[in-house]
């Protein structure tokens, strides 16, 4: 018989970290950074809510699921909106509807959900693509593989790169970057992109800041931050930051000079970070869901996430399923403008812990509608 408990990241015991580990390490769809015990724990530094609900079998843990306690009973993704994968890590299929009233939850409301015992198939209202960059050659045979499928693309980022190298300065890829300098002002260009967006600034809370910078730090073990960084003589270009575990980088921030848009330096940023994946032990650089226009190209790999809500069995789940099947039917799974703001109210209640914050988040969404009615309402990291 199983037997249920929760608590904070920050309460792990080194038996269920081993524990935890050996299960990510068991299956290839467990193997993200972002679905083991340190990257929970990490995020337990910066956010009180945090929880770890786990399943034992005796004394061993048979199954993980990281998330956030959230108002009402609302289990959201642990570190969301920076977790663009989550998942429920186990040996085995596990009842989870009916085990979430058991963790005093009404619901899990999930995002991009990795499933592979089916154990939220009834919840999925979605699915899209996640994109991935997977070495199983070399660097340069994988490199050539994407430049034939967009031989004209490809062509004039090559053009662009040499010319850039020539007329402004030489190109250089710093990987691993610790330089906290370059770091903040790769947040800094991404908070004016999400401003000219009109997209939710989910770097704004104090915590999320926190939770990056942290990685900066980590540079030993098997989880480790990595931030990689394209300079032009010694102007920061482009970069990268993410967390590692093993062979497995995941990136969040993805951010560009905006002064030298014209040249592409996004594109040229990624072609170099491809061709220094052996260099830096990594075999698999995971671009996650979203921005398909920008990660298609480099992506010869995907897998499937889903998104959907888990309401809890019983009188705790009544109000998630009323509320979830009214979104439904209101358009919240579709492209249309009912999903781009269901997706930004996602990105709100994770990213703002204060009614404060989640107030003033609600009205510049209002306000970003207004003002760009044609922008995108999403607040993707990459």
């Amino acid at each position: 018989m199983l037997r249920l408990e929760t608590l904070h990241p920050s309460e792990l015991t080194d038996a269920d970290i081993v524990a935890w580990r050996r299960l990510c390490a068991s299956r290839p769809e467990f193997s993200s950074p972002l679905m083991g015990p340190d990257f929970a724990r990490a995020v337990g530094a910066v956010r009180p809510d945090a929880r770890v609900a786990i399943w034992r079998e005796a004394a061993a843990p048979v199954g993980f699921l990281a998330y956030h306690h959230r108002p009402g009973g609302m289990a959201r993704p642990i570190g969301a909106p920076l977790c663009d994968y989550h998942a429920l890590v186990a040996d085995r299929p596990l009842d989870i509807r009916q085990d979430l009233a058991e963790f005093g939850l009404s619901a899990f409301r999930f995002t991009s959900l990795i499933d592979p015992y089916g154990d939220f198939a009834d919840a999925v209202a979605s699915q899209a693509p996640a994109y991935v960059i997977q070495l199983d050659g070399s660097a340069p045979d994988y490199l050539e593989r994407i430049r034939a499928a967009s031989a004209k693309r490809f062509k004039n980022y090559r053009r662009l790169e040499g010319k850039l190298d020539r007329e402004v300065g030489p190109l250089s890829l710093r990987a691993p970057d610790f330089d906290r300098a370059s770091f903040d002002q790769l947040l800094a260009w991404k908070r004016q992109q999400l401003d000219r967006t009109g997209a939710h600034d989910f770097l704004a809370p104090q915590w999320t800041r926190d939770l990056l910078a942290s990685f900066l730090d980590m540079r030993e073990g098997p989880f480790q931050g990595l931030m990689i960084n394209l300079y032009c003589g010694d102007r920061l270009l482009a970069g990268h930051i993410g967390v590692r575990v093993g062979e497995v980088y995941h990136p969040w921030i993805a951010s560009t000079d905006p002064a030298m848009g014209q040249w592409s330096p996004g594109q040229i940023f990624l072609l170099r970070a491809i061709a220094a994946m052996p260099g830096l032990g990594l075999r698999t650089y995971d671009l996650g869901p979203g921005h398909d226009h920008y990660k298609r190209p480099y992506a010869l790999a995907t897998r499937t996430v889903g998104e959907g809500t888990m309401a809890a069995a019983g009188p705790r789940g009544r109000h998630a399923v009323a509320a979830e099947r009214a979104w439904t039917l209101a358009g919240a799974h579709g492209p249309g403008p009912v999903g781009r703001l269901r997706r930004r109210l996602d990105i709100i209640a994770t990213s703002e812990l204060s009614l404060r914050g989640r107030a003033r988040g609600l009205a510049g969404a209002i306000a970003a509608r207004a003002l760009r009615p044609g922008a995108a309402s999403g607040a993707e990291v990459l």
